[in-house]
């Protein structure tokens, strides 16, 4: 939600920590998906960048394979194509019409594998994509027609459980919102801002249920168990064990996500954890 500029040195500064892949969502209310991508991309030298998700309501496939095959074309395997059926209200704001999700991701995959860019692409094959699965059947659409999955505001049992349906091979790459912030009452505080726009959304509560989560974790703000689950938080090595916990459980790689006041403050929080994530 930031201006290009801000977001140029920001990717910039993320790709000199060392991270491995800079990861950013789409909204009716941001920047188109592939725009967005590019100026990434243009910032920044070596880091993957990825999309968390592009709405498969937002362009049509063709659209979609083409804008990604540019952007391949012009970064090389730079570009990872994540995409996702989103949520009812998004959808509607769009003025779309939200229905038959799992339905309307296969054929939409269909018509991405029918599609064909009119442009020399290197290598050429298609930009790799991963989809964004929560619950059983979309992880295993996940495994059978993508490079593997991106699951958002999760725990880490949901890992263990995504691993066991995606099987060794395909590309699991979950969520992980963080708070550096040791004194539980103000962390959770920050959490909680996290929290509360996610538990208004269906797909996330279904998903939880199936975890354990009950009604008395899931009104409101969400439980301390709950918001304990969904967002690490602590000194870094807490966080990090929290990243650890995701891989020891499948995860291939995990994908940070500061919950700072600020762009400073989060690039501060990324500074911090770095040496306890990387290398």
């Amino acid at each position: 939600m930031q201006p290009a500029a801000v977001e140029r040195d920001a990717a910039a500064a993320v790709e000199a920590l060392g991270y491995g892949a800079l990861w950013y969502s789409e909204t009716p209310v941001n920047k188109e998906a592939l725009a967005h991508a590019a100026i990434l991309l243009e910032a920044t030298a070596s880091i993957v960048v990825a999309s968390g998700i592009a709405s498969i309501w937002a362009r049509d496939a063709p659209a979609a394979v083409n804008g990604a095959a540019a952007l391949g074309d012009a970064h090389g395997d730079r570009f990872l194509l994540g995409i996702g059926v989103s949520h009812a209200p998004a959808v509607q704001a769009r003025g779309g019409a939200y229905a038959r999700p799992l339905t309307a991701m296969r054929e939409y995959l269909d018509a991405m594998d029918a599609a064909q860019p009119g442009f020399p692409v290197p290598g050429g094959g298609p930009v790799p994509r991963v989809l964004a699965a929560l619950r059983t059947k979309m992880l295993e659409l996940a495994r059978d027609r993508a490079a593997g999955a991106h699951p958002y505001f999760v725990p880490v049992e949901h890992t263990a459980k995504a691993r066991a349906v995606l099987g060794d091979g395909p590309l699991l790459a979950p969520e992980q919102a963080f708070v550096l912030e040791t004194d539980p009452a103000r962390a959770r505080e920050l959490a909680r801002r996290h929290t509360r726009t996610y538990l208004t959304l269906p797909n996330y509560l279904n998903n939880l249920r199936e975890l354990g989560f009950g009604d008395e974790d899931l009104e409101g703000d969400g439980s301390d168990r709950l918001v304990d689950a969904i967002v690490a938080w602590g000194d870094a090595e807490a966080v990090a064990a929290r990243v650890r916990a995701h891989l020891d459980a499948g995860a291939d790689h995990v994908c940070v996500q500061p919950l700072g006041p600020s762009v400073d403050a989060s690039l501060g929080w990324l500074r911090e954890l770095a040496p306890h994530v990387l290398g």
